[in-house]
């Protein structure tokens, strides 16, 4: 289709350079940032309940658009929140006290982080587990499931962590399981379909705040 050179032309190149001719196949697409839509509560100034955390964007939960915002609204609404989250916090960043003492870290005893094949396959397996486990379609069996997951590469990646040298690497691992966590946490707790999140557990219970 002549239309989709013209109209997508980096689009068109970039897929076609991978071997995906999107005049003729379909992009493979993976939602994977969806389980983290409109999670974080916020105030009219970004504000989550966390001191100093601000959230904007597809994370936050503004109530602005209801529970089903569409992607357009998202938009607007997040350059909205985004320029307010901006005004408060350059009005009473002065307010705040940084510390500036900490203490260079201390890694005696620890080793050369050598298992960088097991880091980048845990990362991969956590984007597994999120994806297919706790994605836009959810049930108790998968977030159990998921949990389960997640609490085996929890153990495995501290044990790991208090051996070797920290590296960026390793520290994002940790973070994206602890998030994990708590994404699959709050949506076992959640006993609802909310906005895009569909559970088939609980399908007569779904909200649509409008």
């Amino acid at each position: 289709m002549p239309e989709h050179r013209h109209h997508f032309p980096n689009i068109y190149a970039k897929c076609l350079s991978i071997g995906i001719d999107i005049t003729k196949q379909y992009i493979p697409v993976a939602p994977s940032a969806h389980y983290m839509c409109g999670g974080i509560k916020v105030d009219l100034d970004g504000q989550s309940s966390i001191k100093r955390l601000y959230a904007v964007g597809e994370c936050s939960c503004t109530g602005l658009h209801g529970g089903n915002r569409l992607a357009s609204n998202s938009l607007i609404e997040a350059v909205v929140y985004a320029d307010a989250a901006a005004r408060h916090s350059l009005e009473v960043i002065d307010q705040y006290d940084f510390n500036d003492r900490v203490p260079e870290w201390n890694d005696e005893g620890t080793m050369t982080n050598e298992e960088k094949v097991l880091i980048a396959q845990d990362v991969k397996e956590v984007n597994q587990i999120m994806s297919t486990y706790v994605g836009i379609v959810r049930s108790d069996l998968r977030l159990h499931r998921a949990w389960e997951r997640l609490d085996l590469l929890y153990e495995e990646t501290e044990h790991l962590f208090k051996r070797v040298k920290p590296t960026k690497d390793i520290c994002e691992l940790r973070n994206m399981i602890n998030v994990g966590y708590l994404i699959t946490r709050q949506a076992l707790e959640r006993k609802e379909s909310r906005g895009l999140h569909y559970t088939i557990d609980y399908a007569k219970h779904a909200l649509d705040k409008k």
